[in-house]
């Protein structure tokens, strides 16, 4: 019997230990975020909450300081989460960690998941109409098929 796949290691068999859930300010992400953490507190799970930063091409954003913005959109998460999580010490312990990653959100979460050995990935819903023609973060993390994938409404 020979081993095809190396180091790959075994996902879900005592439920997930790395939970990412993919999070930008929008509503759905928040809610996603409040599922993901009551999944891994369910499971005592590591929950990664993983924020992708847009990379802009060169005199795409006309010459804005769109790396501070997208800098402060990541702190304010991290103030946000950070403020939620100290809401709920004592009734919910939950192991959490924040991670920024660069590039459009489909690929930066492709990352974060691999990165991390996430053995599961939640997502919020897109909230934009265009994503219903191109297809969503959440319908190409799906159809990669490489990890359970939970979109939250």
């Amino acid at each position: 019997m020979t081993e095809q796949h190396g180091h790959r290691f075994e996902r879900g068999t005592d439920g997930p230990k790395v939970i990412v859930v993919g999070v930008d300010g929008s509503d759905s992400s928040l809610r996603a975020a409040a599922y993901a953490a009551g999944l891994a507190r369910r499971q005592h799970a590591l929950l990664a909450v993983v924020y992708v930063q847009p990379v802009l091409a060169a005199g795409a954003a006309l010459g804005a300081p769109v790396a501070e913005t997208t800098d402060e959109i990541a702190e304010d998460l991290v103030a946000q989460i950070r403020e939620a999580a100290e809401r709920l010490k004592g009734i919910f312990e939950v192991r959490w960690e924040f991670h920024t990653f660069r590039g459009d959100p489909y690929n930066g979460l492709v990352t974060a998941a691999d990165e991390l050995t996430a053995d599961a990935v939640v997502v919020g819903a897109s909230e934009q109409a265009g994503h219903r023609i191109v297809g969503s973060v959440a319908v190409r993390l799906v159809k990669a098929g490489r990890w359970p994938v939970t979109v939250v409404p």
